[in-house]
């Protein structure tokens, strides 16, 4: 005589059922928490991607301010000021650089090399076919530096520079003429009117030479007596 056995012993009692119930409580937990895992790695690319963001946000609204200072050719400070607060045009910088041009215009030296270069310098800022170009030359051609340096040699300190319009500036400095030996001849007192224009380079060789594009038009000049 058969047996029957009832259903929910026979469920209780079913290998595939325990055999389910084994793998849960093995790899069941295990699956959580690579689950969990995944979300924190989720959750921390999330953090990283906003933090990378908001630097990027920062940097583009950067408060760094740079300062720009000018300095001659001993390390002196000329001019100085805050960059946003600077353009080409700024009349510190024209100031300063008409504060070597003169210097580098007037200077008799001994040093051939140095004068060679002042010269040229002179010469960078001085617009093409501009009446400041002719009388420069004329200036070069009757009194010669190199000519000059046989006997005796200039030295020049600019006093100041100031603006009478929108485009000339008025410039005093002096002159000490000194012997081979070193000793003072005389010292002279000078001034002169130069008139400016301002035209950026966009080559790179004047760049290199003239980066604020400030080129001498016109020039008179007179000894204080």
């Amino acid at each position: 005589m058969e047996t029957l056995v009832p259903a929910h012993t026979a469920t209780q009692n079913s290998p595939y059922l325990d055999a389910r119930k084994e793998w849960d409580e093995r790899y069941g937990s295990l699956i959580s928490r690579a689950n969990n895992w995944r979300r924190a790695a989720f959750v921390a690319l999330l953090i990283a991607l906003l933090e990378t963001g908001g630097l990027i946000a920062l940097a583009l609204k950067s408060k760094v301010v740079p300062y720009v200072v000018a300095i001659d050719s001993l390390g002196r400070m000329v001019a100085s000021g805050p960059a946003d607060q600077t353009t080409s045009a700024d009349d510190k910088l024209k100031r300063a650089a008409l504060f070597h041009w003169v210097s580098d215009l007037r200077t008799v030296t001994i040093d051939g090399v140095a004068q060679r270069k002042a010269i040229d310098r002179v010469y960078t800022m001085i617009a093409s076919g501009s009446p400041a170009q002719v009388e420069v030359g004329d200036f070069y051609r009757l009194a010669p530096p190199h000519e000059r340096a046989q006997t005796r040699t200039v030295d020049v300190e600019v006093k100041a520079a100031f603006a009478t319009s929108e485009k000339t500036y008025q410039v005093e400095w002096t002159e000490t003429i000194r012997g081979l030996s070193g000793q003072v001849e005389s010292e002279e007192r000078w001034k002169g009117s130069f008139t400016i224009a301002v035209n950026p380079p966009t080559d790179e060789r004047l760049i290199r030479l003239n980066p604020l594009g400030i080129f001498v038009t016109n020039v008179s000049w007179s000894r204080v007596l």
